[in-house]
């Protein structure tokens, strides 16, 4: 079992910053990424860090997010500049074993634990 909380959301001004950070517990041996679902909207992949270290984005935040995961406090990070109003959304770390893990799970960004989700709001 894979336990994650998040933190960090809030609301900002268009070109502000903000970090999400999501603390896990239990089994650690995760690859780790960040969701978000805009209101009306189907939830999408906004980052991924996989079991081998290969980090992806989604296009519209490449350049402006960061992923990160400090493996000693089993802590993962999205740090988030040049925020738009289009990135207003609820945000949420999700988590998957690596052990097991198929190349097609990591292909369609399956993940099989998931916090309680963040606020990000961005106003113009």
């Amino acid at each position: 079992q894979v336990q994650l909380v998040e933190s960090g959301g809030g609301s900002v001004q268009a070109g502000g910053s903000l970090r999400l950070s999501c603390a896990a517990s239990g089994y650690t041996y995760i690859c780790m990424g960040w969701f978000r679902q805009a209101p009306g909207k189907e939830r999408e992949g906004v980052a991924t860090i996989e079991c081998d270290g290969r980090i992806s984005y989604e296009d519209s935040v490449k350049g402006r997010f960061t992923i990160s995961k400090d493996n000693a406090k089993n802590t993962l990070y999205l740090q988030m500049n040049s925020l738009k109003p289009e990135d207003t959304a609820q945000y949420y770390c999700a988590a998957d074993y690596c052990t097991g893990r198929t190349l097609e799970r990591a292909r369609k960004k399956v993940f099989g634990y998931w916090g309680q989700g963040t606020q990000v709001i961005v106003s113009s």
